[in-house]
C-alpha cells in the first residue's frame, strides 16, 4: 500500500462534529504536550499565549482560547485549510477518494505529531517552529513515534510530500520518493504547496496503491523532467506546464 506523508497548515477550519477516538500512536503518548498547551492557555499570560500562537495582538488569540480536550473535533484532512488543502479540495472528492485520504495520508502536526488523515482533532494554533512550554514538538514526537512509524510503514511504499521542516518529526529509514517542481527551469518554493495538494488529489482520485502505480499517473499541468536516486530517496522532478 502507498502511504503519503504530508504537512499541516497554519490555517484551519473551526467547528466540527466528530466523536473523540484514539489517534494514531495512542492518545496517551500526546498527553504531556497537550497538557502543556492547555496550561499556557489557562495561564492568562498574554505574552506566552501570543508567542505560542505567533500573534502580535492578544485579540487574535481569542478564537483559540479553549480547552483542547473538550473542543469540537474534525478529521485532520478536513481541519487544515492552507494552500495545499485548497488545491486538494477534499470536499469535492467522491467518498472513495475521501476514505483513501483518511486511511493513507499521514499529517505531521505541530501539536499532535503524526496523524492519519481520518484522525479527529480540535482547532488549535501553534506557530511552526515554536516550543510548547519547555517541549520541542519535533523532538518530542520524533522520540515517541519514530519506532511506531517504522513498524507501520515497514511494508508500505512511501511518497513524502512534506515541507522540509517536517522531516524533523520523522526520518525515513527505508526507500521512499519525494517530489520537486520546476517552473521555467527554477525550483518553485511557496507554490510547491499548491502542487503537492494537486498531486495528493490525483493520487486519491486514482486510489494509487504503490510507487510503481504512481509513476504511471498523469497529473494535469505537470510532466516528469528527471528522476534521481540519492541513497534511499528517489527524487522525481516535475516541470510545471504553462497553462
Amino acid at each position: 500500500m502507498l502511504k503519503i506523508l504530508f504537512s499541516p497548515s497554519e490555517n484551519k477550519k473551526s467547528g466540527g462534529k466528530e466523536i473523540k477516538k484514539e489517534l494514531f500512536g495512542s492518545n496517551s503518548a500526546r498527553e504531556k504536550i497537550l497538557n502543556e498547551y492547555n496550561n499556557i492557555i489557562y495561564s492568562k499570560d498574554e505574552n506566552a499565549i501570543k508567542e505560542l500562537f505567533g500573534f502580535k495582538k492578544f485579540s487574535d488569540c481569542e478564537p483559540y482560547m479553549y480547552d483542547i480536550f473538550n473542543s469540537p473535533l474534525m478529521s485532520a484532512i478536513e481541519r487544515y485549510d492552507g494552500v495545499a488543502y485548497e488545491y486538494l479540495d477534499f470536499n469535492s472528492l467522491n467518498e472513495i477518494a475521501k476514505e483513501y485520504l483518511k486511511s493513507n495520508t499521514i499529517i505531521f502536526s505541530n501539536l499532535y505529531g503524526s496523524l492519519l488523515g481520518g484522525d479527529n482533532i480540535a482547532n488549535y494554533k501553534v506557530k511552526q517552529g515554536n516550543n510548547i512550554g519547555e517541549l520541542i514538538p519535533d523532538k518530542f514526537y520524533r522520540d515517541r513515534f519514530s519506532y511506531q512509524l517504522d513498524l507501520y510503514l515497514a511494508n508500505c511504499d512511501i511518497l513524502d510530500l512534506r515541507a522540509g521542516y517536517y522531516d524533523n518529526f520523522y526520518k525515513i529509514k527505508k526507500p521512499y520518493s519525494t517530489l520537486k517542481f520546476l517552473k521555467e527551469g527554477k525550483v518553485v518554493s511557496h507554490w510547491a504547496k499548491a502542487y503537492r495538494g494537486l498531486v495528493l488529489r490525483a493520487v486519491a482520485q486514482n486510489c494509487i496503491n504503490s510507487l510503481e502505480e504512481f509513476m504511471t499517473l498523469e497529473i494535469e499541468g505537470l510532466s516528469v523532467a528527471e528522476i534521481k536516486i540519492i541513497k534511499n530517496k528517489t527524487e522525481i522532478t516535475y516541470n510545471i506546464l504553462n497553462s
